[in-house]
């Protein structure tokens, strides 16, 4: 039911009337709340701050305190939980007060169930993101490397971190994007505000206009409540936007207009709101290219590349691999208290020659496979896949053939080489992107699924090994 963890939200209601605390008790409680009353405003706010509640649905009028006294104390010693203020003696002025109080909505009796619900519902997804403000990856930049191209990178990310400043993030799948943009919020001025990340390609439009900007109760088939979009919950955080360049031309002109105004309308929604993002988009596709085939807004182009920031393939860093080797190792080693705990210098020299199509995530899941599969302490040559053993050595790749037909004959081999780890990687990687789904996938890819499937047969990819 929540967007972000898996606990049980609990709920305290503190009213003076038993009629409202039983109403908000089963409402709440329908949503999967645990939920705890109390009549007495001292007796709840002393159970509050005792308490481990995620949410406190408060009257603002009590006989023995005011709400928005109570309300102070709760911002003071509790700032890890979500208010919402219910009144029947509600005014601009008041609402404003328990905002400014640290309230996260403002809600006036008599109320629906329904309207309950979906405060209730938002501030719970607000709270979930705020607790989980950075994943534990921020703090500890995983962007291992220090070959020059990264060095570029790390520099221009320290350079514009602590601005708003849009970043568009351009690299080949398995680059590494998200950490990219998961350092910049850690080292941005956000960095105790929440990290919100969607995969644009994942959803249809429809959908995703509602993820993004949320919905009200009604707006389409299956809407039975509202509920806040991604930009509502990252607000006053950042938003990474991955796989941008996937966003139909309507959504782009909708997105456009939120970055310009700063303004958000829920789908179906009358009235707007304004929200406070910093936004990072990312693509394994150049948008520039995008934008001149006509499929992507030339005016959002501009307004998301403000800085744009190139993540450059393994490949094209080929240093940085034993470091990577080495992280990874570590890592799994850690986790699993067990595995080898080294590389003999050809299996690692075969590495930093393998071309990596598939970027760091490519050698991670490598890593990962060899730490848990070998027994030994060393991970020797015999234990890498086939595809890397077949890997030339240094001498080898630099032997320069000495006839005409020679030549030939590795320009064959290159080809036939190159092309068949391209087809390889472009099946690997249409399946990632739509979750092993081989007919979606097909589809994508513009091939019929019986062609897709021979393809698959072809390097013994199988829908199971995801």
């Amino acid at each position: 039911m929540w967007r972000t963890g898996a606990s049980v939200p609990r709920v305290l209601v503190i009213d003076d009337e038993e009629v409202m605390l039983d109403s908000c008790r089963r409402i709440l409680e329908r949503m999967g709340c645990v939920v705890d009353t109390e009549p007495d405003g001292i007796v709840g706010r002393d159970r509050v701050l005792q308490g481990s509640y995620d949410l406190v649905i408060l009257d603002l009028r009590m006989p023995r305190i005011d709400g928005l006294e109570l309300l102070a104390a709760l911002g003071e010693h509790r700032s890890d939980l979500e208010v919402i203020i219910i009144t029947g003696y509600s005014t601009i002025d008041t609402a404003v007060k328990a905002i400014k109080l640290g309230a996260f909505d403002y809600l006036p009796k008599p109320f629906t169930p329904d309207e309950l619900r979906a405060r209730a519902r938002a501030a719970l997804d607000h709270l979930a993101a705020r607790r989980t403000p950075c994943p534990p990856a921020c703090h500890d930049s995983k962007m291992v490397g220090d070959s020059p191209e990264m060095a570029s990178v790390h520099a221009l990310i320290a350079r514009v971190a602590d601005t708003d400043a849009s970043i568009l993030v351009v690299g080949e799948s398995g680059t590494g994007k998200e950490l990219a943009a998961l350092e910049i919020h850690a080292a941005s001025k956000r960095r105790d505000r929440p990290f919100v990340s969607l995969d644009c390609s994942t959803l249809a439009p429809g959908l995703l206009e509602s993820e993004l900007f949320g919905h009200v109760k009604g707006s389409f088939t299956g809407a039975i409540a509202s509920k806040p979009g991604l930009f509502e919950t990252a607000d006053r955080g950042t938003l990474f936007l991955d796989e941008i360049s996937s966003l139909a031309l309507e959504t782009q002109g909708k997105l456009l207009r939120v970055l310009e105004t700063g303004e958000i309308k829920p789908v179906g929604g009358v009235s707007a709101r304004k929200v406070d993002i910093r936004l990072i988009a990312a693509s394994n596709r150049d948008p520039a290219d995008l934008v001149k085939e006509k499929t992507f807004r030339e005016d959002l182009y501009y307004r998301l590349n403000v800085v744009p920031l190139r993540l450059p393939p393994l490949r094209e860093r080929p240093s940085d691999i034993p470091q990577l080797v080495l992280h990874f190792m570590a890592t799994y080693r850690r986790s699993l208290r067990r595995g080898p705990n080294r590389f003999s210098p050809e299996a690692l020299d075969q590495l930093v020659h393998y071309h990596w199509p598939g970027n760091v995530r490519e050698l991670k899941n490598l890593v990962e496979r060899l730490v848990v599969t070998v027994e030994n302490d060393t991970i020797r040559v015999e234990h890498l896949p086939e595809i890397i053993r077949q890997i030339r050595s240094r001498e080898e790749e630099a032997r320069v053939p000495r006839t005409n037909e020679e030549l030939k004959a590795m320009k064959r081999q290159a080809h036939d080489h190159l092309w068949r780890e391209l087809e390889r990687s472009f099946v690997i990687e249409a399946l990632r992107r739509c979750d092993w789904n081989v007919t979606r996938a097909a589809r994508e890819t513009g091939l019929l699924r019986p062609n897709f499937h021979a393809l698959m047969r072809k390097y013994g990819i199988r829908a199971g090994d995801a």
